[in-house]
């Protein structure tokens, strides 16, 4: 009985996650060595980052969620020339390629969406993700409109603005892939001739 009543006494006197958190960071932020372009910046949350963080594991409120991707809209920088398709081809290409922001990658090279890293995108992929849903057949099932143009290049820039805490990498709001780049995968998807569509 004394035993229970010291553990117990001892577990309520021990640190609180906002300590142990503290504490964390702290030894990250000794510890890190920078390599490449992969530099402790990439441990600085904004807003979104640390919303979706502190609500890691539970449900996200329906108002936190509706105020993160209202935030996250407002950051979405369409094309200033109103085009939102690119060329089919080089999107494949992007979605395949995984490289472009790993500490040992070339800064100045290639960068990469890997959408099939966490996406099915065509029949004949033999190995793909299952993170995010399939985008196999995506122009059949959702249309070519203006409306889903927009949208498609607006996940693409920026996901948390449409699902909130979204697994999806920010492609266009954190600098991952360029305008032209968001352009040609969103024309991936779009495009009755590409792969995703056959």
């Amino acid at each position: 009985m004394v035993l229970a009543a010291a553990v117990a006494a001892g577990c309520a006197t021990g640190p609180g996650d906002e300590e142990i958190a503290g504490k964390s960071a702290a030894m990250l932020r000794t510890s890190f060595r920078p390599a490449g372009q992969a530099g402790i910046d990439r441990l600085e949350q904004d807003d979104t980052q640390r919303s979706c963080s502190a609500a890691a594991g539970k449900p996200l409120p329906s108002e936190l969620a509706a105020k993160i991707e209202q935030a996250n809209l407002a950051t979405i920088r369409y094309p200033a020339d109103g085009k939102l398709l690119g060329d089919w081809r080089n999107g494949e290409k992007i979605a395949q390629e995984g490289r472009g922001k790993q500490f040992s990658d070339d800064p100045n090279g290639p960068v990469g969406a890997n959408c099939y890293a966490c996406h099915q995108l065509s029949k004949t992929e033999l190995s793909f993700g299952t993170i995010g849903p399939s985008l196999y057949q995506y122009l059949k099932l959702r249309g070519n409109t203006a409306e889903m143009q927009r949208y498609t290049y607006g996940k693409i820039y920026n996901s948390e603005a449409f699902a909130a805490c979204s697994n999806m990498p920010r492609f266009g709001h954190n600098g991952i892939l360029s305008e032209q780049q968001i352009k040609d995968v969103a024309a991936l998807l779009l495009d009755p001739a590409s792969p995703v569509n056959q």
